[in-house]
């Protein structure tokens, strides 16, 4: 009497075999359970430790299928010790990992806004590969005072979450009581100290020895062309040579790097 198997699940239902991949230092890879993507750092006793954009660490167990490199399920498994090392993950202008071949993400509907065009310049050359994976599109004000009705027509929700970039946000200045009267649950303005965001590109990077003092009422670019011997007539042209000497997060204060990652991290949540 002829056999038959007892199993009946059609062939086309039956999970196909995928790549195993070593989990090879600096490998990229997405956990597709929780979106989790990362650069392999370790793997050890059934797990491995990805750290993803942020610096941030997950651990996840080596469980068949459970990973996506480059899009492509893959069962990632422990490398040989002999192995070929892989080098150190590369790293983006703002110092994330890079993902390789990622795809930029379908714009999100909240967004980011920056003061003037040269802080979105600055924003878009060191976290643009960022902002892009993570879908966030940066425009900006033209103005503060133009914030509360920025504000208003966007109107905020928790699906469109917005955050606001503002230059000179000290206590007591008009810009701080602007941004206190339009912060919410689901709008956060942070800012910087500089009075223009020429300022927070450090002066070494520009070959200066310190940003120079511009006496109060005098228009800040102006007086710092003068001061420094650049031509005053043309700042667009000079803010263009400041943002050339702009290579990576390196360049910038920690005063900004922060916010905008707070910024970023906000708006994604």
């Amino acid at each position: 009497m002829r056999q038959y198997s007892a199993d009946l699940t059609p062939p086309w239902k039956k999970p196909q075999p995928v790549p195993e991949v070593p989990a090879d230092p600096g490998l990229v890879v997405e956990e597709p359970g929780t979106g989790f993507c990362g650069a392999v750092i370790r793997c050890e006793a059934g797990t491995v430790t990805l750290e993803d954009r942020f610096g941030k660490h997950r651990v996840f167990p080596l469980e068949p299928r459970g990973f996506l490199l480059e899009g492509r399920v893959v069962t990632l498994v422990r490398p040989s010790s002999s192995g070929p090392a892989r080098s150190a993950p590369s790293r983006t202008a703002s110092g994330s990992v890079a993902v390789p071949g990622a795809r930029a993400r379908v714009a999100r509907a909240g967004r980011i806004y920056v003061e003037g065009r040269h802080d979105a310049e600055l924003v878009e050359k060191v976290w643009g590969d960022d902002l892009r994976i993570e879908g966030v599109v940066v425009e900006y004000l033209g103005g503060v005072d133009d914030l509360p009705s920025i504000v208003a027509d966007f109107a905020p929700g928790p699906d469109a979450r917005l955050g606001v970039l503002v230059d000179h946000l000290v206590p007591g200045s008009k810009e701080w009581r602007i941004a206190e009267a339009v912060t919410s649950e689901h709008a956060l303005v942070v800012g910087h100290p500089y009075i223009d965001i020429w300022e927070a590109v450090k002066p070494s990077s520009v070959g200066i020895d310190a940003w120079p003092r511009v006496p109060h009422g005098q228009d800040w670019k102006t007086g710092v062309c003068r001061a420094l011997g650049w031509p005053s007539d043309n700042t667009g042209a000079v803010w263009q040579a400041i943002l050339a000497r702009v290579s990576s997060y390196k360049d910038l204060e920690p005063e900004l790097l922060g916010r905008v990652e707070e910024l970023i991290d906000f708006v994604t949540a």
